[in-house]
């Protein structure tokens, strides 16, 4: 039992130094890979194997190239970001490797791989959303954007696939103002984005995007561990306010999450952020992944990184009742992180 468990994180973030750090707090041994297309990504340092991988395999070539690498290092865990679905598609080709995936079933990261999916999943659980509309013309935008600023709301929009805030944006009607060049600015004209819309599409993929009001509050993201059927064990909300950071056993928040990961079988980690619209918490986004600030449960007293991984060798994790988070407030402040040496070219 006492045996180093080895565990692969292929192309993750870079907050996921963390995760590794809450991986070696556990009750064994670790051995973490990671493997990356940046070679300056801090996860490669973290690991105990840092490992560049291949920038632009196609989806059935990094499978292959997943699959291999597990087979050569002997990998017992293996929580995939990159081509999560394809890779969880491929589970019995891992099982029989003798790697369990960290990650939920290939029909959970379908139904959220896609933000106009995995709204209608949502919908379906009985949970509330905003609403949205999904574009893909000049005409569906304006018509989109005009029902939103008559109800007396500033739009917003999104890509429909994506990660991380990527392509997020206020629509605004006002003129560029060249003020706008001394601050962060999301902004951008309703008539820019028609053009856009309008335009030949690059390398033959049309814009897809979701159109919204913006909601500007503070924003709560739900942790949640899973067994491997889908059942919720520990469920923890985080508070994000400006600068400030705290937690919530809120069950306006944690309810809904538990109803959501047991209708999707949504096991191991997941993630499910809310603001409010009218009042009312409604869901923005799921997540099938850890989110960045897992870590930050340490606060009280959780280690949900570990905790998923003793449930993915098959060891009995027990439901959790709410931690006290009565008091607990923080910030977050960059830190330093090494990298790996750069290679310098031999030159003859």
């Amino acid at each position: 039992m006492n045996s180093p468990v080895r565990v692969w994180l292929n192309r993750t973030y870079s907050e996921n130094v963390h995760f590794i750090e809450q991986l070696r707090t556990g009750a064994r041994p670790v051995v973490v890979h990671a493997t990356h297309a940046d070679p300056d990504s801090p996860v490669l340092a973290a690991a105990d194997h840092g490992t560049p991988e291949p920038a632009d395999l196609p989806t059935d070539a990094y499978v292959r190239y997943a699959l291999d690498y597990c087979a050569r290092h002997s990998v017992d865990v293996f929580l995939p970001r990159l081509h999560q679905l394809a890779v969880a598609l491929a589970r019995p080709e891992f099982e029989a490797l003798g790697t369990t995936l960290l990650c939920p079933p290939a029909t959970a990261v379908a139904a959220f791989a896609g933000k106009a999916d995995g709204y209608a999943a949502i919908a379906a659980a009985g949970l509330p959303t905003p609403p949205w509309w999904r574009v893909r013309t000049p005409d569906e935008l304006l018509a989109a954007v005009e029902r939103i600023e008559d109800d007396g709301h500033t739009a917003c929009l999104k890509p429909t696939t994506g990660a991380g805030g990527a392509g997020f944006r206020v629509l605004t009607r006002k003129p560029y103002d060249p003020a706008r060049l001394a601050g962060w600015d999301h902004r951008v004209q309703v008539d820019q984005v028609a053009a856009a819309l309008a335009a030949p599409a690059a390398g033959g993929e049309p814009l897809d995007l979701l159109v919204m009001p913006y909601l500007d509050g503070p924003e709560v993201s739900v942790d949640c561990l899973a067994d491997r059927d889908g059942r919720p064990l520990t469920v923890v909300g985080r508070t994000k306010d400006g600068r400030r950071r705290g937690f919530t056993t809120d069950e306006r928040y944690l309810e809904p999450v538990r109803r959501l990961v047991a209708a999707s079988g949504m096991a191991y980690l997941c993630n499910v952020q809310f603001r409010e619209w009218q009042g009312r918490p409604v869901v923005i986004d799921v997540n099938t992944r850890p989110a960045a600030g897992l870590y930050q449960l340490g606060l009280c007293g959780l280690n949900l990184a570990w905790d998923a991984v003793r449930l993915a060798l098959g060891e009995r994790v027990e439901a959790g009742g709410p931690p006290d988070v009565a008091g607990i407030e923080y910030t977050l402040v960059s830190g330093i992180q090494p990298v790996l040496p750069r290679r310098v070219p031999v030159r003859s």
